[in-house]
């Protein structure tokens, strides 16, 4: 039958139905589907993470920068600590307190009971089952009408002698007493216990104190009444969950108006600093005519009148600076321009002295060379001067063009071949086969080498000097190290200043201006890059020039390491 209607349809056994998805596409929409929402849920997850970074260097920071945030944050510590300290304290007394009166209250009415209950069946017939459950139905209903100091109660009369049919006031109250209760009784002492009893209408639990007591009547002989009373401790708990709210409510107004006042007092107190850190910044800046409101005589009007003394001592002190620096400047522009002429006579005087040397007598002859060189480390002196003076009013300017920086290395090695063969010393060019290009001035960088490396032979101490020249995606690095005499952390801080000398002492061969490095140092800032040293006494030092191999773009990291990688120093044939 199923056979016949399957090829009424038009469809072979074993094929779906027409209009219908094949199982296996099915599976893979369900597959793609899983995936979707794992990317989903992945995405989710990377994004609550971090927002949650976020909020925490958020956090972070706020409790590094904020000195009142600290201080209302260590306040509330401090405040809340001692605040449920003080409340679980107060809490405990007063609860126990309360169940220390209910107890008594309790007790002195079981007692009470007890000698009621005594007298009710003192003349009971213990033989008579019937007429023992009359007498203790009698006395229990009776106690519940007596009523007490301790509240409501239940109440509960075995008869140890038809423990088996005990009257009782509520039934299910028997059961629900603590056997160790039952034991002390039992024995002929009175006890009390807070437990938990069911109700008789839910069945819930509900607090309870229970108070048990042995009633001994003369008829009795060897048997013994027991009398317990469940007193239930509702109407405490519901006092103690007052007073439990209250000491919160309190407990949390009062730590939140320590706080208050801590914030309060911590913003009177930060506020004038605050407005000191600002007015120091702005005279950081060079508004050097800003000052403190000055208000009272307390220690921050103090402070404001100490800090507007030192602004003002400040102030004199940096005016007469720029006004030492400006004429230092210009008196150091107008001499170099002014001796350019004077030199340039004197110059050519020399060189007509120098071309016909070998006309005069030995002795003349070597006066004129001194001459000629003497006048040539005065220009160069007079160059760098005239170069720190356009540094100092702002002239400087770079001519851009794309160059090899491996051309210029080649360039400057081969310029101090000469230099360095007096010297002994050999020079190592490590570059990368490919041409490096950066738009920088030539003529500066060419400078900038051509210091470094007369620097690194005069201190080589005649070991080998090692260049290196490398690039990455966004800048360009010439590292240039010698194994000489190296240079303390002292030194390196003042190895770009000008005129500083590591030792005064020594006979400088190289220049002598003590400009070299400043003026390197300019050239290397104008074109955005970075020239810096590494020394170390007895292993060297090493200069590091980073330029960006496009004019204008920032400096982020350099193709080479400041501190090389070798420390050793390396030998050399003599």
């Amino acid at each position: 039958m199923t056979a016949t209607r399957t090829a009424e349809a038009g469809t072979a056994p074993g094929e779906p139905p027409p209009g219908s998805r094949p199982s296996w596409r099915s599976r893979d929409e369900r597959s793609a589907g899983l995936r979707r929402l794992r990317r989903r849920a992945g995405r989710a997850r990377r994004r609550a993470l971090l927002s949650g970074r976020r909020l925490a260097g958020r956090a972070l920071h706020t409790w590094r920068s904020s000195l009142q945030v600290r201080i209302g944050a260590i306040t509330m510590l401090v405040a809340g600590t001692v605040v449920v300290i003080v409340s679980m304290v107060l809490f405990s007394q007063i609860r126990d307190q309360l169940l220390d009166v209910k107890r008594k209250a309790a007790i002195d009415q079981v007692q009470a009971g007890v000698v009621y209950a005594q007298s009710e069946v003192a003349g009971i017939a213990t033989g008579d089952a019937a007429s023992v459950r009359s007498t203790l139905a009698r006395t229990v209903n009776q106690l519940l009408d007596r009523g007490g100091a301790a509240g409501d109660f239940d109440v509960v009369m075995v008869y140890t002698g038809s423990r088996e049919t005990p009257a009782v006031s509520r039934r299910f109250l028997l059961d629900a007493l603590p056997e160790d209760l039952r034991a002390t009784v039992d024995s002929g002492s009175q006890a009390w216990k807070f437990d938990t009893i069911p109700t008789e209408d839910t069945g819930e639990p509900q607090s309870s104190l229970l108070v048990g007591a042995p009633v001994t009547g003369d008829a009795q002989g060897p048997d013994q009444l027991e009398l317990y009373y469940a007193f239930p401790l509702q109407q405490e708990q519901e006092s103690l969950s007052l007073i439990r709210s209250t000491v919160v409510i309190s407990g949390v107004a009062l730590t939140l108006l320590v706080v208050g006042i801590g914030v309060l007092v911590t913003r009177l107190v930060v506020d004038p600093v605050r407005q000191a850190a600002g007015t120091a910044q702005r005279l950081a800046e060079g508004q050097l005519e800003e000052r403190m409101a000055v208000r009272g005589e307390d220690d921050l009007a103090r402070l404001a009148t100490s800090f507007n003394a030192m602004a003002d001592s400040l102030q004199r002190q940096i005016t007469q600076l720029e006004g030492l620096s400006q004429l230092q400047q210009r008196f150091t522009s107008d001499v170099s321009h002014e001796l350019r002429t004077p030199l340039t006579t004197v110059q050519m005087a020399a060189d007509v002295i120098y071309e016909t040397r070998s006309e005069f007598p030995p002795h003349v002859s070597r006066s004129a060379e001194l001459l000629r060189a003497e006048l040539d480390r005065f220009e160069a002196l007079l160059s760098d001067l005239l170069e720190i003076s356009r540094y100092d009013a702002g002239a400087a300017v770079l001519d851009w063009a794309p160059t090899d920086l491996g051309v210029l290395v080649n360039r400057v090695v081969d310029g101090m071949e000469s230099l360095a063969e007096r010297h002994q010393c050999e020079l190592k060019v490590t570059r990368p086969p490919d041409g490096v290009l950066a738009e920088v001035d030539a003529r500066r960088v060419e400078r900038i080498l051509r210091n470094l490396v007369g620097n690194a032979i005069e201190h080589g101490s005649g070991h080998p000097v090692e260049i290196t020249l490398a690039a990455n995606r966004s800048a360009a690095a010439v590292a240039v190290r010698d194994h000489g005499v190296g240079l303390s952390a002292g030194e390196a801080q003042h190895v770009f200043d000008r005129f500083w000398r590591a030792d005064p002492s020594r006979v400088r061969t190289v220049g002598g201006s003590g400009l070299g490095l400043s003026i390197s140092l300019e050239d290397a800032r104008l074109h955005g890059g970075w020239l810096q040293v590494w020394g170390q006494p007895g292993a060297g030092a090493q200069f590091r020039l980073t330029v960006p191999l496009v004019a204008g773009a920032e400096l982020t990291s350099s193709p080479l390491p400041l501190r090389p990688v070798r420390l050793h120093r390396p030998r050399t044939a003599r």
